[in-house]
C-alpha cells in the first residue's frame, strides 16, 4: 500500500494516455497547492504566461516555497517527485493568489495547474498554519457564506475566463469547502464547464447555504473522500455520498494527506464505526441547533485564549505548550461572567447530545445482541428436535 509520495514513484512514468486522471492525482495536487509560489507565479489581475514547475524546482530560490507549513520534508520529496516525473514534469502554475488578514479573519489561497495533457485543475488551499485560518474554519459554522467562500467564487469565474473547456477543482480540507462552495455559486456559463469537484476532507455546509446554491446541479459531479476516523471532513456533512478511506494514523492525525492510504490508482477503502458516526450527528446536531451569536461566542472566547501569549501560528502554541496553556487558563479565569455562562450552556448542550447518541447506540447494541440471542436459541431449539427425532427412529 503507497501514500502520495510512493505513488508518484510507483505510477510518476505512466501519461495521463496511459492511465487517466484519477482521485490519487488530485489529492497530488492539492497538498502540493500548500506550497507558496508567490515569488514565481503571477496572480489574478490579467491574464499572464504559466510557469513551468520544472523551473521552479531548478531556481535557486526553491526553498522558498515550502517555508510557512508543517510536513517540509514530506513537502520537499512529494514536489521533486512531481517535477521528475513523466506524468507531472511538464505541468504549469497559474493565477496563484493568496490572502490573510487577521483583521478581517481571512486566509486564502487558490492556484491553477496547467497539466501535460493541457486540462486545467483549480486548487482551493486548506487551513494553513495561521490561527486565523483556523478561526476562520469555525465560522463555517455560521449561516452567513465567509469571505473565501466568496473569494473562491470570484477565482473560480477570472481564472476559468483565461482558459477555455473544462475543468477540475478541488482542495484539502477547508480547501475541498471551498471548491463545492464556488461550483455552487460561480455562473451557470462556468459550473457547464466543471468537470468533477474534489473534496478531500472538507467540512461541508449548513443546510441554508445548501438551500441557496446550485447544489443539485454539481452534486453528481463531487468526489467527496474522509478518513476513517474523520473530524474534519464530516462536520456539516448533510449525506453519505463518500468515499471512507484507511489511514496509517488515528484520530485528527488522519486528516494529514501524507497519512491516506493509496492503492495502485484509487484510495483504499475503510469502514467509519458506528460510535464515531453518532458522535458526528451529535456534533453536527450541535452546529445547526447554534446562532451565528452562539457561534461568535464559540470562537471569540477560544481565539482569546489561544492568543493569551500572542500566538500567530500553531508553530507559536507549539515551541510552548505549557506555558500557553497556563496563559489561557489565566485568561480565561479573566473572562466576564456572562461569556463564561453562555459557553457552558453551549457546551452542556453538546454534551447532552453526546450522552443521547450514546444511549442510542447502547440501546441498538442491545437490541441487537437480543436479536443474535434468539436467533442461537431457535437454531439450538431446531438441533434438539432434530437430534431428538432421530434418536426416536
Amino acid at each position: 500500500m503507497n501514500n502520495i509520495i510512493s505513488y508518484l514513484e510507483e505510477f510518476g512514468d505512466r501519461t495521463f494516455e496511459e492511465i487517466p486522471f484519477n482521485e490519487v492525482d488530485s489529492l497530488v495536487l492539492c497538498q502540493l497547492s500548500y506550497l507558496d509560489y508567490s515569488s514565481f507565479v503571477a496572480g489574478l489581475d490579467r491574464r499572464s504566461a504559466p510557469v513551468a514547475v520544472a523551473d521552479i524546482y531548478a531556481d535557486k530560490d526553491c526553498e522558498k516555497i515550502f517555508e510557512g507549513y508543517w510536513y517540509h520534508d514530506e513537502n520537499k520529496k512529494l514536489f521533486k517527485n512531481f517535477v521528475s516525473s513523466k506524468r507531472f514534469k511538464d505541468t504549469m502554475l497559474n493565477y496563484f493568489v493568496s490572502i490573510t488578514d487577521e483583521q478581517e479573519d481571512i486566509q486564502f489561497c487558490a492556484v491553477t495547474y496547467v497539466l501535460c495533457d493541457r486540462s486545467a485543475y483549480i486548487a482551493y488551499r486548506g487551513t494553513d498554519a495561521t490561527l486565523v485560518g483556523w478561526k476562520e474554519d469555525l465560522k463555517l459554522g455560521y449561516s452567513e457564506p465567509l469571505r473565501s467562500q466568496e473569494l473562491a467564487v470570484e477565482y473560480i469565474e477570472k481564472a476559468s475566463s483565461y482558459f477555455t473547456g473544462q475543468f477540475r477543482t478541488g482542495g484539502h480540507s477547508k480547501g475541498g469547502n471551498l471548491a463545492v462552495y464556488a461550483a455552487m455559486f460561480c455562473s451557470g456559463e462556468c459550473r457547464k464547464r466543471i468537470g468533477s469537484i474534489y473534496d478531500h476532507d472538507g467540512p461541508g455546509f449548513r443546510p441554508e447555504i445548501i438551500k441557496e446554491g446550485h447544489y443539485a446541479s454539481i452534486k453528481n459531479k463531487i468526489h467527496k473522500f474522509i478518513p476513517r476516523s474523520s473530524i474534519v471532513g464530516i462536520l456539516l456533512e448533510n449525506s453519505d455520498n463518500y468515499k471512507v478511506v484507511e489511514c496509517w494514523s488515528v484520530g485528527a492525525l488522519q486528516h494529514n494527506s501524507y497519512k491516506w492510504k493509496s492503492n495502485g490508482t484509487s484510495f483504499v477503502c475503510s469502514q467509519m464505526s458506528e460510535m464515531t458516526k453518532k458522535n458526528n450527528e451529535a456534533i453536527n446536531e450541535w452546529i445547526y441547533s447554534l446562532s451565528d451569536r452562539e457561534v461568535d461566542t464559540i470562537i471569540d472566547v477560544v481565539f482569546e485564549l489561544l492568543t493569551a501569549k500572542d500566538a500567530k501560528n500553531l508553530f507559536d502554541l507549539a515551541e510552548d505548550p505549557l506555558g500557553n496553556a497556563r496563559s489561557a487558563i489565566n485568561r480565561y479565569r479573566q473572562l466576564d461572567q456572562r461569556s463564561k455562562d453562555m459557553l457552558a450552556i453551549i457546551i452542556k448542550r453538546l454534551k447532552d447530545l453526546m450522552d443521547q447518541k450514546a444511549q442510542e447506540e447502547f440501546k441498538d447494541k442491545i437490541n441487537s445482541l437480543k436479536g443474535e440471542l434468539k436467533s442461537w436459541q431457535e437454531d439450538a431449539s431446531s438441533f434438539m428436535n432434530t437430534a431428538i427425532t432421530k434418536k426416536k427412529h
